[in-house]
């Protein structure tokens, strides 16, 4: 199970409502990987906790459930995998996605740690064509169908990402760069909205909101520390799909 993530809530309780929710990086990174995932790791993970009941979900059983008998010749049950198990490769390959959402999926999170691979057939140089031409063709899901030999694609090839950090980047205790990893920087706090709107945090952001929730009682906010793990992540997802007040849904109710 990943460690699990504190965050901040600042609630009014005279209004009843949540302001505010005051973040660290790692809280940001996980909001921000939402927006790498596949519809179809989506529905999936979600699914999986019984907690979404909309028309993409029974799109996504019909794919999963149809006999190969129905596929298309050429095509293979391997060839839809792809749909309704997407690879965590589809996300950005230098930003993996959250930890926290695969921590009761052994394959999936086994694949989130470890390297990036393509697959090939492992027949390469050995294609045969009449203008000279030999295309590699390579895939993110193994046993994929080479289209020019039809063997199963099953030979690793090692995805190599570009460097993401600078020389003058922070590095932590490991010696590997702090700044490389995610998407925004560690040293700053930042403001989360109750619609997930994120900001850095900083005081006169704070006196802002304040007015702008006509907050004139002081004395009625009150800090809320939450602990985030699996469960909430999977809420918070499907929270940022279907309501603007995604913290409140999740936290407050």
């Amino acid at each position: 199970m990943a460690d699990k993530l504190s965050l901040k809530l600042l609630i009014d309780k005279t209004g009843k409502r949540l302001l505010f929710a005051e973040a660290g990086k790692d809280f940001v990174d996980l909001l921000f990987s939402f927006l790498a995932l596949p519809l179809g790791s989506v529905i999936r993970l979600l699914a999986n906790k019984s907690q979404i009941d909309v028309s993409i979900s029974s799109l996504y059983e019909s794919v999963e459930n149809l006999s190969e008998t129905y596929i298309r010749s050429g095509l293979d049950k391997i060839s839809l995998q792809g749909l309704v198990t997407p690879s965590l490769s589809s996300c950005s390959r230098s930003q993996p996605p959250p930890l926290l959402l695969y921590s009761d999926d052994t394959d999936a999170k086994t694949e989130a740690t470890t390297k990036w691979f393509y697959y090939t057939c492992g027949n390469y140089g050995n294609h045969s064509y009449s203008d000279g031409v030999r295309p590699q063709y390579v895939s993110d899901v193994k046993g994929t169908t080479c289209p020019s030999c039809r063997r199963a694609m099953e030979s690793k090839a090692e995805y190599v990402s570009p460097a993401t950090t600078s020389s003058s980047s922070a590095t932590d205790g490991d010696g590997k760069s702090s700044e490389g990893r995610g998407f925004v920087r560690g040293v700053v706090t930042y403001m989360v909205m109750d619609d997930l709107e994120v900001m850095p945090m900083s005081t006169i952001s704070s006196i802002a909101l304040l007015t702008k929730f006509n907050v004139r009682d002081v004395g009625a906010l009150e800090e809320k520390v939450v602990k985030v793990g699996v469960e909430e992540v999977a809420s918070l997802l499907k929270a940022s799909l279907q309501s603007k007040t995604a913290l409140t849904d999740v936290f407050l109710k």
